[in-house]
């Protein structure tokens, strides 16, 4: 189901957004929609991304321990 929202922007905002949409042949319309959905699912990545992550360090799943390097073999060439 698709609904309609107003969104309100300056007559600048507004002329540049028609020369970009009339560029990509899309109508003002689509180009917000397409954009605000590629953002809305790249948040949704980086939520699920995040909480995965949490969820190794809270499981220890990941080896996180090392040792330094001496300050030789760090600058060994």
């Amino acid at each position: 189901m698709k609904q309609n929202i107003t969104v309100s922007l300056d007559a600048v905002t507004l002329q540049r957004a028609k020369q970009l949409a009339a560029r990509r042949n899309l109508s003002v319309s689509k180009l917000l929609a397409a954009d605000l959905a590629e953002q809305v699912d790249s948040q949704q990545r980086y939520d699920q991304a995040r909480r995965q992550a949490l969820n190794w360090l809270k499981a220890g799943d990941l080896e996180l321990g090392g040792q330094y390097l001496s300050r030789n073999d760090a600058h060994e060439r």
